[in-house]
């Protein structure tokens, strides 16, 4: 397999401010504590010594507890949560069916591939890789489905709720459909009590021997952990105006935020309910639901249930930090570009801001895809172009016959320039008359070229409809492969994917990756 890479601004895929951030523009510094490099972890890790001691044995507890279920479960990662020189570098994702989208596998693999890193650049601590499951989110049809050949699969249940405590009861018709689903996928949503159950069983499979922790902070302990936040937010709220303040900066600088803030950043949680609190007429309510609460009643439920207040994105990325010894966040571009609202509630909580480190980013070229590509002499860059441009730089390369008029255009040019001096001497008012023909010969000369172009890409019949299906397979939909395609259109064909993912990705070289397969 072997990689290529091309700069982020030149794929054209991503925002400007996740550009400025990953090439260190001066506008954003004030957003983040420091930038992903692997020297700068120094810094990260002495920031993160102080982490309590009591709060290492609460989330050993809980994650032994999660891991009683697996027989081959990374017993000497947990463990090593209990010294105070272990640390945890963390990417987090929705509990997509089927692990969803591509990009799924690459956040995991950067997390692994960083705590590796990391181990080697500074041997006196330890790093364990964390995949924190949003078990408490509750957008089911975010999650609910996934394309593999050509086709969406989709499951439908009436649960409601934190999707990770749904059963997946239905999986099986979609198993019918597709004959090929590896074992370790049956298992997992098949005889797995939950989705969260089902999701941990798969990931960690997949990801065997890798020291990967799969983590769901949906726990009474931790909630307990994280109690004073919870006390503090619904009932004298700070990070609504902190945030709202942040964004305003942001948005002055022209940069859009990508969250915004309530003046609760809680839901209530429950079996079935997943809903915001609001705070109105002296108590607070619980939409879509009958509760209410007095203010004394709200906060003896935060005393004595801590686990039934679920934390929205505004707050989510704080409760991580608070329950984790936790050095990096890894995520995508829109994740990263929302993190960088945050800072102001961290600082406001005394807790260290986490670095914030793109995950990998990846283009896979399956052999039959790089046999087109060789064939019509294609190269990185052309891969990312649109479709129309892709098609007209094509053909310009491949013809045999010039078909581009630019000699004929500069004639043109020259021709009624001269024409505009004559009239000087002849009648000046003619000068308008004159310019007004050399934009009508222009425009006929611009349409006799796309003519030519049109003819000679009739020519090219065969290798520009081979360009273009090369293109939507790369780009289903018109999306990046990793947002679109499923893991399973390359997991069944080489079980050995996600090893040789882990093999070829840098976790700190921030840039698009190309995999393109033997030939």
């Amino acid at each position: 397999m072997q990689l290529h890479q091309i700069d982020f601004a030149d794929t054209k895929l991503f925002s400007q401010t996740f550009i400025d951030y990953i090439t260190e523009n001066d506008t954003l510094k004030e957003f983040y504590h420091q930038s992903p490099s692997i020297d700068n972890f120094a810094q990260q890790i002495a920031l993160k010594k102080t982490f309590p001691k009591a709060t290492r044995t609460v989330l050993h507890q809980v994650v032994t507890e999660q891991y009683k279920a697996i027989e081959t479960a990374p017993q000497a990662q947990i463990d090593a949560l209990l010294d105070e020189n272990t640390f945890t570098v963390t990417t987090g994702h929705q509990l997509n069916l089927f692990t969803g989208p591509l990009y799924f596998v690459y956040k995991i693999a950067a997390a692994i591939n960083t705590a590796k890193a990391l181990k080697e650049k500074y041997p006196d601590y330890n790093f364990v890789p964390v995949y924190w499951m949003a078990t408490e989110d509750h957008d089911f049809e975010e999650i609910n489905h996934f394309h593999l050949f050509g086709k969406t699969h989709t499951w439908e249940t009436s649960q409601t709720g934190a999707v990770g405590r749904f059963t997946p009861d239905g999986l099986q018709s979609i198993f019918e459909e597709i004959n090929e689903a590896p074992e370790i996928f049956r298992k997992a949503y098949l005889e797995q009590p939950s989705l969260a159950e089902a999701t941990r069983y798969l990931v960690h499979h997949l990801f065997a021997d890798t020291g990967l922790i799969v983590f769901d902070a949906d726990h009474p302990a931790l909630k307990s952990v994280y109690q004073e936040v919870i006390k503090a937010e619904v009932l004298n709220p700070a990070s609504f105006e902190i945030v709202s303040k942040t964004s305003e900066k942001l948005n002055a600088l022209h940069y859009k935020t990508q969250v915004t803030p309530r003046e609760i950043n809680f839901f209530y949680l429950e079996e079935g309910v997943r809903q915001r609190i609001v705070h109105n007429d002296n108590h607070f309510e619980v939409l879509g639901t009958d509760l209410k609460f007095s203010s004394e009643e709200m906060a003896k439920l935060i005393e004595e249930h801590p686990e039934r207040f679920s934390p929205n994105v505004i707050l989510r990325p704080l409760y991580q930090e608070w329950i984790l010894p936790n050095l990096s966040y890894i995520g995508g571009p829109s994740e990263l570009v929302y993190w960088l609202q945050l800072k102001g509630v961290f600082e406001h909580y005394q807790v260290p801001f986490p670095m914030l480190q793109p995950r990998n980013f990846v283009l896979f070229v399956n052999k039959p895809s790089v046999k087109k590509f060789n064939k019509l002499h294609l190269s990185i860059q052309d891969l990312f172009l649109d479709e129309v441009t892709l098609r007209k730089n094509f053909v310009l390369a491949n013809s045999e016959n010039e078909i581009t008029l630019e000699q004929e255009t500069e004639g043109l040019n020259q021709l009624f320039e001269r024409l505009v001096q004559k009239s000087q001497d002849v009648d000046k008012s003619l000068e308008g008359f004159i310019k007004s023909e050399h934009q009508k010969a222009l425009k006929s000369l611009g349409n006799i070229e796309k003519r030519l172009k049109k003819s000679e890409e009739r020519k090219m019949e065969t290798e520009v409809n081979q360009l273009i299906k090369l293109k939507e397979k790369l780009f289903p939909n018109g999306a990046p492969q990793e947002r679109y395609e499923n893991l399973l259109n390359f997991y069944i064909n080489n079980p050995a994917f996600i090893s040789q993912i882990l093999e070829k990705l840098n976790p700190f070289g921030f840039r698009m990756n190309v995999l393109m397969e033997e030939v």
